[in-house]
């Protein structure tokens, strides 16, 4: 198909940073919800979307917490915290926005999509229209704390290490943190599009312990003592890599709990809530 010059610049894809805002929700009471905003709209590829949620009237700019969701690499829903938390009334996004903060839930592609790196290229890029539209959307694009559990908590890790510049700090609920052992037929080697003993570099690149270096910001993680999915012993050797270079490294092990928080008490799951507002309150004052 030959395209007259004239139409090339109508046919480009829209730049997300100047499409208009969509209408606010109101999920619930104080709260402000822009579902489905394109920040990333590549030939080739479905657009990429991201949820933000905000206080109703913010008294100044807001600080942000960018939620990465979980779900293998190959599947979940942006405003999934996880299954503990689907019956919570008002849900945890719209709690954090009226403790004060703005709540940024971005898609990214998943393993049947794309291979690594593109899930990592696609919340950098996230970090990028979030700064673009920080007047837009009233927060502050300095004070930024990634969250993520699961997939999203491996995604969460390796953004903080990699973003320039940094984020405040970073929340890891179970997440995995080091690939370089990842067998044939697993959620991990779909991510790395073969087993890591193929793909020695690629496997150490998606591995969080690779990429700590000295500088890192500071860290909560948060895992199951009785987790079968994603072993303890991964949160524990992101915390050593991170202290080792002199960074804080917060761990702590919820009894009882299986991955996602599975067989965890209930006081333990809103305590591991509050433990992690409380932090990303403290790394964005």
């Amino acid at each position: 198909m030959t395209v007259h010059p004239g139409l090339a610049p109508f046919l480009a894809p829209p730049d997300p940073a100047a499409l208009p805002l969509p209408p606010a929700a109101h999920p619930a009471d104080g709260v402000r919800l822009l579902r489905a905003v394109p920040y990333a709209v590549r030939d080739g590829s479905r657009p990429l979307e991201l949820d933000v949620w905000l206080p109703e009237e913010p008294p100044a700019a807001l600080p942000v917490v960018v939620f990465v969701h979980g779900g293998a690499w190959r599947s979940g829903l942006r405003d999934d915290l996880g299954p503990r938390f689907r019956t919570w009334r008002p849900g945890p996004f719209a709690r954090l926005a009226r403790a004060g903060f703005a709540v940024v839930g971005p898609d990214y592609r998943l393993s049947g999509e794309a291979v690594f790196p593109a899930q990592l290229d696609d919340l950098t890029e996230a970090l990028a229209w979030l700064r673009t539209r920080s007047a837009d959307l009233g927060v502050d694009a300095d004070r930024v704390v990634t969250w993520g559990e699961s997939a999203g908590g491996h995604l969460a890790a390796l953004l903080a290490l990699t973003a320039s510049p940094a984020p405040r700090g970073c929340v890891v609920w179970y997440g995995a943190t080091d690939l370089t052992a990842a067998p044939p037929h697993t959620p991990e080697a779909a991510l790395l599009g073969a087993p890591a003993a193929d793909v020695p570099g690629l496997a150490r690149a998606a591995s969080p312990v690779a990429r700590v270096t000295p500088g890192a910001p500071p860290f909560l993680i948060l895992h199951g003592a009785e987790d079968t999915v994603i072993p303890p012993t991964q949160g524990e050797a992101l915390a050593s890599a991170l202290r080792a270079v002199g960074s804080e490294a917060g761990l702590r092990a919820v009894p009882g709990a299986d991955h996602l928080w599975i067989g965890a008490a209930e006081e333990d799951v809103e305590d591991c809530f509050t433990a992690s507002l409380h932090f990303v309150r403290s790394r964005t004052e």
